[in-house]
C-alpha cells in the first residue's frame, strides 16, 4: 500500500510527471525565417511561393507551427516560414508567423452567424463574376458581395459573362452609380471568351479575388486569363437553373504580363450565400464619401434606412438646388440604402 504524504515537504519532494523543464510563454524569434506568399491550401498543407519575382523563385509545401493552431492561414497571406525551404520533393517547412494583412475579405454563413469566415487576405479588388443568363443574375447576392468588399476596403469589378445571351445595360445602370466598374464578356462563334483585353487591363498590377455562383463561367474565365490554370468547369442544371460547384478550394494564380504589369487572381469555390453579420453600418457608409459627410448630422442611433426620422440624408436630397441635382442625390441615396438593406 502506498504511503500518503504526511507533511508539506512530501508534496514538494516528488518530481513532476511532466518533467522538470520550466514552462515559459516566451516564443522564439525565428530570425532566420523567410517570407512566402500562400498560393494554395489543401487539408492542412500550404503551397507557398518563395523569393517572388527573383531568380531563385520557387514553391514549397508547409504546415502551421503549433503556436498558430488557432490562426487561420488563407490564400493571399504573406507568412514567415522556417525549416527546409528548398522546395525539394518530400520537404516540409513550418509557418511560424502571419504578417500584417492589408485587407481581409470575410463572410458569414448567414446574417445571424457570429463566426466570420476569412475568404482571402491582401487582395485589393473583388471581381464578382455574374452570368447575364443561364443562370439568371441575382442582384441581392451581388449587393452582398459589394457590401463585403467595401467593408474590407476593396474596389469592386462586376464581370458580366454570357453577354451574347442578354443585354448588360440594366446591371450597368444599377452598379456603376455606386462606384462599381463593369465589364462584359461574350462567347464568339468558336466558343472562345471575348473580349479579354478590358478584363486584363482591370486586373493588371492588382491582386483580385474572383467570386460567383457555380455555373456563371468563373472558372472558364480564369482558364482563359491564365493559360494552364486548368480550373474545373461546371455546367448548369437544366431543371434548377443552378450550377454545380466544381472548385473546392481557393488558389492564387499569376496572370501573364499585360501592358507591362502582372497581377494575381485568386479563384474561390462557388458560393450560394454571403452572410454579412460582420459588417458594421459605419464601415459601409465610408464607401460613400459624400453621404458619410452628410450623415454626421444625423441624430444618434439613426439607421439611415428609408423612413428613419430626421435622417439628414433625406434632408440633403430635399435641399438640392434644382431638380437635376435632386434626382442625382436621390439615386445615390437609393443605391446606398439598397446595400444597407442587403446588410440589414
Amino acid at each position: 500500500m502506498s504511503r500518503r504524504p504526511t507533511d508539506e515537504s512530501d508534496f514538494h519532494s516528488r518530481p513532476s510527471k511532466r518533467g522538470s523543464r520550466p514552462r515559459t510563454k516566451t516564443r522564439p524569434e525565428h530570425e532566420d525565417a523567410v517570407t512566402g506568399l500562400v498560393t494554395g491550401v489543401d487539408r492542412g498543407r500550404y503551397t507557398l511561393l518563395i523569393d517572388e519575382n527573383l531568380p531563385d523563385e520557387h514553391s514549397i509545401i508547409a504546415m502551421k507551427a503549433r503556436e498558430l493552431s488557432r490562426n487561420r492561414v488563407v490564400c493571399g497571406d504573406r507568412v514567415d516560414v522556417v525549416g527546409d525551404t528548398s522546395g525539394e520533393d518530400g520537404t516540409l517547412a513550418r509557418i511560424v508567423r502571419i504578417t500584417d494583412r492589408t485587407t481581409v475579405l470575410r463572410r458569414t454563413a448567414d446574417d445571424t452567424d457570429p463566426y466570420e469566415r476569412i475568404i482571402v487576405a491582401n487582395a485589393d479588388q473583388l471581381v464578382i463574376v455574374t452570368a447575364l443568363a443561364e443562370p439568371e443574375p441575382r442582384t441581392r447576392m451581388i449587393d452582398r458581395c459589394v457590401v463585403a468588399a467595401y467593408d474590407a476596403g476593396m474596389d469592386v469589378l462586376l464581370c458580366l459573362t454570357k453577354g451574347d445571351l442578354a443585354s448588360p445595360d440594366a446591371l450597368r445602370a444599377l452598379y456603376e452609380p455606386i462606384g462599381v466598374s463593369v465589364v462584359t464578356t461574350y462567347r464568339d462563334a468558336d466558343g472562345a471568351i471575348t473580349p479579354l483585353d478590358e478584363v486584363r487591363a482591370a486586373l493588371a498590377g492588382r491582386t483580385s479575388v474572383f467570386v460567383g455562383h457555380s455555373g456563371v463561367g468563373k472558372s472558364t474565365l480564369v482558364n482563359a486569363l491564365v493559360p494552364g490554370a486548368r480550373r474545373t468547369v461546371g455546367v448548369v442544371n437544366d431543371v434548377t437553373g443552378r450550377g454545380r460547384q466544381t472548385s473546392t478550394s481557393a488558389v492564387a494564380l499569376r496572370l501573364p504580363e499585360y501592358d507591362g504589369e502582372r497581377g494575381w487572381v485568386i479563384d474561390t469555390p462557388g458560393v450560394r450565400s454571403f452572410g454579412l453579420a460582420h459588417v458594421q453600418v459605419e464601415n459601409l457608409l465610408t464607401a460613400f464619401d459624400d453621404l458619410a459627410e452628410v450623415a454626421e448630422e444625423c441624430p444618434r442611433g439613426c439607421t439611415h434606412l428609408e423612413g428613419s426620422p430626421d435622417c439628414a440624408l433625406d434632408e440633403w436630397v430635399a435641399a438640392a438646388p434644382d431638380e437635376t441635382v435632386r434626382e442625382a442625390r436621390a439615386a445615390r441615396l437609393d443605391s446606398f440604402r439598397r446595400l444597407l438593406t442587403a446588410r440589414a
